[in-house]
């Protein structure tokens, strides 16, 4: 190797490595160009071998050098930099597109797994993105998205346009849906295109718009399981004690612990709710009957022994633990309630949660901001997704496919599902969740400082409207959203140029964020930076103002225009079956042709793929072939000579 190439070559490449940390872009691109000519010579004059081992030396330093912390750090700014901060189109093609969704199909919908490399790459182009992702927002004509597995949760105040992006979520639904709203808004907009979907249910405990349930729900249903019993009284006591310290936490324990007997006990001698809100009330009367109850028939005896220390506590003690009961059955005093939880031994209507997954159906819960039946609604969302989440550890791949889809628009108010738990859970089950708040303080009030982190870290996409006046949540989100870069310049009393500067400024400031116009939202997904985007409203899509207006001008314009262009497909197809039969028969031919090939040129080179062919021995008479060992290794036994029998005659007398 010529040293005086190698030397000349080292020095022209640290000038420019040198010169291009410093800036000096020109001298860097000049010392390149330079570089290269002793660096031809020297892989001209040089042995290959040698060359080889300098290439692969020279790709581990760089390698080496790029996988640093130092140099990821580094990259990482540099990219901040360059994109203000925020997602770029690579970013959101890469992480949030809907190419990106259709990538993750065999994971998230095993049912819809691709048999072929064809078949895979004609899924990546036309399997509509809703069936795999939840649509998010609109950036330039590009749409983002988060999968369906991942945890969505929406912030954002009083008409922003929240609840309008969650009615086309639920139309978008792939499977059964569960709907819960303040309002009857969202069931009046999407219910007539989830019927064509699967059967439209009901379940209207506040009585909303005079809207019969057309589903029942007793908070008694499997309580006759301890398991079950324990979280129906979770649920309930979640719904109507929110908040508080550690005191609040010990007493709903209590209150948790003793409903839960209470109910167990019932469900055990065939009882109803309203028994059990007079056992509690009038708990010295009927004592005796609760107790032989869970002594005769219940597997698990610590709700015996806690009724019973329930009992002989001191009167303050009960009397504490039974305020803390009292709210979670509360609805027991309101008339649509009851009907909407009456047992099905009193006429009400039972439902099965596999044959609602099965059948795609669609339930809207309505309640309203009385806390007397958020513990119903939040009783029935449990029930319902937890059986849903044992059924779905029955099927392939422990995920429920097609998934079901948890719609809460006001989350906090009706129904305070434990999502600090479930969000960690139920996606990688086929439990799609989006959750709407007025704001994170709200999510804060209901949960707790500890819980609502937890919900926050676990979910996979935070959405955040506009209409946020509060100053933590202001800077929590401008906190999230991180900082940039921002050039500044610095000129003296005549106007003239004195320096130039940068300063680290917010990314989105809070005032940003508080004066976001309606339909504007703030997206924050775990895998990209943030993104600002329009979100889609419902009372805009196709579909809805075809339903809510279909003799409108522009309805059946696309009703017509629908019509050509199938008419304009079957003429077609018709008339180019010939070509297409002819290319199909040609394509078969050429694809054999390759394999055959394929085959042929592995099993010269390799010995395998080809057809396993065995040679059999060659048989005499009067020999035996032992093939116990292998067909190429076949030993060849002599036939025993029966006495008498010459030599020369193998057979003998035995003729």
């Amino acid at each position: 190797m010529n040293t005086s190439l190698l030397t000349l070559f080292v020095v022209l490449a640290a000038i420019a490595a040198i010169s291009h940390r410093r800036g000096a872009f020109v001298v860097a691109v000049g010392a390149t160009v330079l570089a290269a000519m002793p660096a031809w010579a020297l892989v001209r004059t040089s042995h290959p071998l040698l060359v080889g081992a300098m290439a692969l030396a020279l790709a581990g330093w760089l390698w080496m050098r790029h996988g640093r912390t130092m140099a990821t750090v580094t990259r990482w700014g540099s990219s901040s930099r360059r994109k203000a901060g925020v997602a770029s189109t690579g970013d959101i093609v890469r992480a949030g597109s809907a190419l990106a969704m259709r990538r993750r199909t065999p994971q998230v919908r095993p049912s819809l797994r691709a048999t072929s490399r064809w078949a895979r790459l004609v899924q990546l182009v036309r399997l509509p993105a809703v069936a795999v992702g939840v649509e998010l927002c609109q950036v330039a004509g590009l749409k983002v998205w988060a999968s369906i597995e991942d945890v969505v949760l929406a912030f954002g105040g009083p008409r922003v346009g929240k609840s309008q992006w969650l009615a086309g979520r639920i139309i978008d639904a792939p499977g059964a849906v569960l709907v819960t709203s303040t309002r009857t808004d969202l069931l009046n907009q999407t219910a007539a295109l989830r019927a064509q979907v699967g059967p439209v249910f009901v379940f209207n405990p506040v009585g909303l718009g005079g809207l019969p349930s057309t589903i029942t729900f007793d908070p008694l249903t499997d309580c006759d399981d301890p398991v079950a019993a324990n979280e129906r009284a979770a649920d309930m006591l979640a719904a109507a004690n929110r908040g508080g310290g550690p005191d609040r936490e010990f007493w709903d324990d209590q209150g948790r612990r003793n409903l839960a007997a209470l109910m167990h006990a019932a469900a055990l001698g065939g009882h109803t709710m309203a028994d059990v809100g007079t056992w509690l009330s009038e708990l010295d009367d009927h004592q005796q009957r609760i107790l032989l109850l869970l002594r005769n028939r219940s597997p698990e005896p610590a709700f015996e022994a806690a009724v019973r220390q329930f009992i002989g506590t001191n009167e303050r003690t009960r009397t504490s633990i039974t305020s803390t009961i009292a709210p979670a059955i509360g609805w027991l005093t309101h008339g649509p309630a009851k009907q909407a939880a009456r047992p099905i031994a009193e006429g009400g209507q039972p439902f099965d949660v596999a044959a609602l997954l099965a059948a795609k159906v669609t339930v809207y819960m309505l309640g309203g901001e009385e806390a007397q039946v958020a513990p119903l609604v939040c009783a029935l969302t449990g029930y319902i997704a937890r059986q849903a989440r044992r059924l779905a550890d029955r099927q392939p791949g422990g995920r429920l496919d097609p998934p079901l889809s948890l719609r809460l628009d006001e989350a906090a108010l009706i129904c305070p599902i434990p999502l600090d738990k479930w969000s960690a859970d139920m996606g990688g089950r086929g439990i799609s969740i989006v959750a709407c708040f007025q704001s994170r303080a709200q999510l804060v009030d209901c949960y707790g400082v500890a819980k609502s982190a937890v919900t926050l870290n676990n979910s996979g996409a935070r959405e955040l409207f506009g209409g946020t006046a509060d100053r933590d949540d202001l800077n929590y989100w401008s906190t999230l959203a991180g900082e940039r870069d921002e050039p500044t310049t610095t000129t003296d009393l005549h106007g003239r140029l004195a320096s130039r500067t940068t300063r680290r400024v917010p990314v989105l400031s809070p005032a940003q964020l508080a004066n976001l116009p309606a339909g504007r939202v703030v997206v924050f997904r775990r895998d990209m930076p943030p993104v600002i985007g329009r979100v889609e409203q419902a009372w805009r899509r196709a579909d809805v103002h075809a339903v809510h207006h279909p003799d409108a001008l522009t309805v059946r314009a696309r009703a017509w225009r629908r019509q050509q262009v199938t008419r304009a497909a079957a003429v077609i197809a018709r008339r180019t079956r010939p070509a297409r039969t002819w290319f199909g028969a040609r394509r078969r031919a050429v694809v054999g042709w390759c394999a055959a090939r394929w085959t042929a040129l592995r099993v010269r080179v390799t010995g395998r793929g080809g057809p396993i062919r065995y040679e059999s021995p060659t048989v005499v008479p009067g020999q035996v072939v032992d093939q116990r060992r292998g067909p190429h290794e076949a030993e060849v036994i002599p036939f025993p000579q029966l006495p008498g029998s010459e030599p020369d005659d193998p057979w003998g007398d035995a003729r």
